[in-house]
């Protein structure tokens, strides 16, 4: 029922209170919140048929009404709570002092996501029986459960729709409908898209910027001139030498990502991912101060939904096993040493795959390596796919075995654990091709084997970054292309063929029928979106210095994802569960790791994979400008012939089995040995100290800048910090006045307390109630008091002051300073 404020205002003689508060019971609409499913061929089962009928008697016990429909193949139970239950509800969260100022107003009506909420978790508690609704579905009592779409029709219009997909995102009508949690998710999305437009445009200049010297590269000029200069064989499906020329055109590639901007681009990438952060957290406040969760407490908010199902609901204290900590850190210390073993097996494979493309598919000729690298990214996306499953399996098991006290203690351990395995599954095959690919397989004339049998692959000949290139491109291109169009194509086809189905012709079983056709959700639906956009995150920061479109990909992909969820959400899943939160939890600590590891993984890109450190050095130490600039000549003239090693072919094991070794007597290849003693050369040695030198430096300034960046970007808004402030000040000075005002509290119309040296005013002379200043008869100086922060209904404050004691307090509400 609705309660209601009545006004009495007697007339003259009459002794009646100044107000009556009474409740008015009226029928309320049949507003059902949520709808169980049975199959029908389950009622055939008398003990189904009697659990399902105890399950709805105890909700009936504790509140609920329910109503049964039907149609040939299902039977739907509508389920809806009393009033009751959600007043027991506010009355556990609403903070102290939260009566509106200079009003008496019935108390607001709870919002939709709340009665959602509620209805799910005593649902899903554990009833008299020793029941959940989980162990009713699954012991196949019932078939499902859901909260039912209502009023989604301005989200269709508004948001979930293609054409919508560069306008802003109605955030407050995404919490409204869908809760704190998924408008968190979308405010974050589409605050991260925003964020990625000028990372994705200097990420553009710096590839672009390769395109001005694509032809004028000293180096590249080199390459294409190299004629008369052979490289040796790099394997076994390549008994042939080969001329540098033939690599002209990989070279200017290269350039295009592998120059001088690189390493800029790296450090403002540093910089950008701290001041994204630390935007979005301003951003954040300003949302949750907007939305009154700033001081939200999750812990109450369990344990008020925990009273409201059980009135003897006792919360699970903190604990801590050191023996289950310690089990769970090996096992996940063991999926991570899988995670790595599954990089060997790309390297397995690439191998193999290389002996058979040469022997099979001999048209390939000198693409055997290229092919290679890319059935090689094709087979890593597979892999992905794979252990994506695999991870989340063993994630969840891990979680149970740890015991997490609340369902928000869970979510947070297991994305811990799932993002960490993930994070090894999708990159180690990224860091075997940046950091080890080629530096393990030996020399010309005394190579690593694979048992024994199958050389070891090398690097393109132009240099690992391309390798790392074609596959950090080929994963990012079919994570955000295929991925996307299978996570809307799926869902989209199943709800069509659900669809199929002629729905009742009464509107409400019709209703319950649409929902139950959409497909269902799952308690981490929200999850994996965050996962897959952590991911991403990943990709755009760790290995940029390697692939500086990879921005601008992100961005066109999130333009995408934002309208896909929001379809999908909306028009094809069934309803979330709403969830109330301030923030977006464990995910915003992986974000300031992925930003950490971006800056080291960026600086060892650039120190060992990138050619940047052997240019610079021979441009200081050995190449014609090392005793200043000439302008005659180029200062990276001789720099290819510098970096390539020399092997005499007469020491090949079987040089006769090499194509054209009678007609070339030394042969090169991209590193630093001695020709003489196949040692590393002096010029290795220093190399390696400049990189671990460069290293070391650059780590240091991008995490110095990153540091700067966030001390100079508060967290917070000094205008929410103000505002609140302001709320904590408002609070205290209520209690301070009330306490100090609480000898002029009485009952309206008698038996109230008699304050000395005050003028009694008597009911019928407030005219009207609320308000706060009236004249008193008989003395126009003096104005009564009606304070409006009642401690209960029905009292008023019945002292008078004269107008000059009256003062506007913090709400902006009449304060009675004292009587005279």
């Amino acid at each position: 029922g609705e309660e209601s404020l009545r006004i009495l205002v007697p007339t003259e003689g009459e002794s009646l209170p100044l107000m009556d508060m009474n409740t008015c019971e009226t029928k309320a609409p049949e507003l059902w919140d949520y709808v169980l499913v049975v199959d029908r061929r389950t009622q055939r089962n008398p003990g189904q048929v009697q659990r399902q009928q105890q399950f709805l008697e105890e909700l009936e016990n504790q509140g609920f009404h329910y109503k049964a429909m039907e149609d040939q193949e299902k039977e739907f139970f509508g389920i809806r709570a009393d009033s009751g239950v959600f007043g027991r509800y506010q009355r556990l969260v609403e903070p102290e002092d939260t009566v509106p100022g200079g009003e008496l107003s019935r108390p607001a009506s709870i919002r939709a996501t709340n009665r959602i909420r509620i209805v799910n978790f005593v649902l899903k508690s554990k009833m008299a029986a020793g029941d959940t609704l989980q162990d009713l579905v699954k012991d196949g009592v019932f078939e499902d459960g859901f909260p039912l779409h209502k009023g989604e029709e301005h989200l269709k219009k508004k948001w979930a729709r293609w054409r919508s997909m560069f306008q802003r995102q109605p955030i407050s009508d995404i919490r409204d409908y869908f809760g704190e949690k998924v408008a968190l998710y979308f405010a974050w999305l589409g605050w991260y898209t925003y964020m990625l437009v000028p990372a994705a445009v200097v990420g553009l200049i710096v590839f672009l910027s390769g395109f001005s010297r694509f032809e004028a590269s000293q180096i590249s000029k080199e390459i294409c001139k190299a004629h008369d200069i052979y490289m040796c064989p790099r394997g076994d499906h390549n008994r042939r030498f080969q001329r540098l020329s033939d690599t002209c055109a990989y070279a200017k590639l290269t350039h295009l990502f592998d120059n001088e901007g690189t390493v800029l681009f790296a450090i403002f990438m540093a910089l950008w991912a701290t001041v994204f952060l630390e935007m979005w957290k301003r951003e954040r406040a300003r949302v949750v101060l907007r939305w009154e969760l700033y001081g939200w407490d999750e812990d109450q908010e369990e344990m008020a939904l925990g009273l409201i199902s059980c009135p003897d609901y006792q919360p699970r204290l903190h604990q801590h096993s050191y023996l289950r900590s310690t089990v769970i850190l090996l096992l996940s210390l063991l999926m991570i040493c899988l995670m790595i073993g599954m990089a060997h097996v790309l390297v397995v494979y690439r191998v193999l795959a290389a002996a058979l493309f040469n022997s099979a598919l001999p048209f390939l000729g000198e693409q055997v390596t290229t092919a290679v690298v890319v059935s090689g990214a094709l087979v890593h996306y597979v892999i992905i796919l794979i252990m994506t499953k695999i991870n989340k399996y063993v994630a969840l098991k891990l979680c149970d075995f740890e015991k997490p006290r609340t369902f928000s203690e869970r979510e947070s351990k297991f994305t811990i654990k799932f993002f960490t395995l993930q994070f090894f599954a999708h990159f180690s095959s990224l860091i075997y091709i940046a950091f080890i690919l080629g530096r393990i397989n030996g020399h010309p004339g005394k190579t690593v084997r694979l048992a024994g049998l199958w050389k070891l692959e090398e690097c393109h000949l132009s240099g690992c970054m391309m390798d790392l290139f074609v596959q950090m491109a080929i994963i990012m291109g079919l994570k955000q292309t295929l991925s996307n169009c299978m996570e809307y194509l799926r869902p989209w086809l199943a709800h069509k063929y659900r669809s199929l189905r002629a729905l009742s012709q009464d509107p409400e079983l019709g209703h319950w029928q649409r929902n139950y056709r959409l497909n269902p959700v799952y308690t981490f639906s929200l999850f994996d979106e965050f996962m897959e956009m952590m991911i991403q995150y990943g990709f755009t920061t760790i290995f940029v210095a390697a692939f500086p479109l990879a921005p601008l990909l992100a961005l066109f992909s999130n333009l995408v994802e934002i309208r896909l969820d929001a379809i999908k959400m909306v028009r094809l899943q069934r309803r979330l569960v709403p969830r109330k939160a301030k923030d977006i939890g464990t995910w915003l600590q992986v974000l300031e790791i992925i930003g950490v590891l971006a800056v080291i993984a960026n600086g060892m890109v650039i120190a060992f994979t990138s050619e940047f450190i052997p240019r610079v050095v021979y441009k200081y130490r050995y190449g014609p400008c090392r005793s200043g600039a000439q302008s005659e000549v180029d200062c990276f003239t001789g720099y290819v012939n510098h970096s390539l090693s020399v092997f005499y072919t007469k020491d090949f094991q079987d040089p006769a089995k090499i194509e054209g070794s009678e007609n070339v007597t030394e042969c090169r290849y991209r590193d630093y040995f001695s020709a003489q003693d196949s040692n590393f050369s002096e010029q290795h040695w220093f190399l390696l100290a400049i990189r671990l030198a460069f290293l070391i430096l650059f780590e240091h300034v991008a995490l110095c800048i990153k540091l700067i960046a966030a001390w100079f970007v508060p967290d917070i808004p000094q205008s929410v910090k103000n505002e609140v402030l302001k709320k904590k000040y408002q609070r205290l000075e209520q209690k301070r006045w009330r306490g100090w005002a609480g000898w002029g509290w009485g009952r309206a119309g008698g038996g109230g307390t008699q304050p000395l040296s005050c003028l009694q005013l008597q009911p019928q002379e407030h005219r009207r109630v609320g308000d706060p200043e009236q004249a008193v008869p008989g003395d126009p100086g003096l104005r009564s008091c009606h304070h409006s922060l009642l401690p209960q209904p029905g009292w008023l404050c019945v002292g008078s002051f004269r107008r000059t004691r009256l003062r506007v307090g913090a709400l902006g509400a009449p304060v009675c300073l004292g009587c005279l």
